[in-house]
C-alpha cells in the first residue's frame, strides 16, 4: 500500500534512452518484490530521493563534493521509512544545502538512477535505486555545508565537465538544457 504512489510515479515516467528505462524498470521491479525497500536496513539495496536544483534562470546546478564518495553530486539520501520520496528529496536538499525555499519544479520523476554503494566498516555493498526530482533555489542565498560535503557549489551548467563526468549528472543536465 505505501509504495503505490512510488510505484504510479515510476510507471508514469519514460527514461531518455535505454539505459534510463532499463533502470526505472529495475527499481519498479525492486519496489514490487520488496515491502521494506524504504527501509535502509535492507542490506541488498533501498531506495533514495535525489534533488537536482537549478537557479531560476536555469544556467546552474547545486552540487556537493560528496564526502565519503568523493565526487561531485546531486543532494539526496535515503528514504528512512519515508515513501514519499519528493518529501526525501527535498528534506536533504534542504538539510545538505541549508536553503530556504527550495521548489519542486514539478512533482512528477526527473531521473531515476541505480548505481552500487561500496562496502564501508558493517555496510556491505549495496544499491541506491535513486528516485530523483528537479528543484528550483535562489542561487543567491548563503549555503550551509553538512558533514556529508567538502565543498558545496552552484556550478554553470556549461562548465559540468570540468566537475563531473559522472553519466547520471551529465543526464541529468542534458535534460536541463533540453527542456
Amino acid at each position: 500500500m505505501h509504495r503505490n504512489l512510488l510505484l504510479s510515479k515510476l510507471k508514469g515516467h519514460r527514461g531518455i534512452d535505454p539505459h534510463e528505462e532499463s533502470m526505472r524498470l529495475r527499481i519498479i521491479e525492486f519496489v514490487e518484490k520488496y515491502p521494506d525497500c524504504f527501509e535502509r536496513s535492507l542490506l541488498i539495496g533501498h531506495i533514495t530521493g535525489s534533488a537536482m536544483i537549478v537557479n531560476r534562470m536555469r544556467t546552474k546546478t547545486l552540487l556537493t563534493h560528496h564526502h565519503k564518495l568523493e565526487k561531485w553530486l546531486q543532494l539526496g539520501g535515503h528514504s528512512d521509512g519515508d515513501p514519499d520520496t519528493l518529501h526525501v528529496a527535498l528534506r536533504e536538499a534542504e538539510e545538505e544545502s541549508g536553503l530556504k525555499g527550495i521548489v519542486a519544479v514539478t512533482e512528477k520523476i526527473f531521473d531515476v538512477d541505480v548505481h552500487p554503494i561500496p562496502a564501508r566498516k558493517n555496510e556491505p555493498e549495496h544499491f541506491h535505486f535513486d528516485v530523483r526530482f528537479l528543484f528550483e533555489a535562489d542561487d543567491t542565498q548563503p549555503l550551509l555545508m553538512s558533514s556529508e560535503s567538502k565543498d558545496l557549489a552552484w556550478i554553470p551548467l556549461d562548465r559540468i565537465t570540468d566537475y563531473t563526468t559522472e553519466e547520471s549528472v551529465l543526464r541529468m543536465v542534458r535534460k536541463i538544457l533540453n527542456q
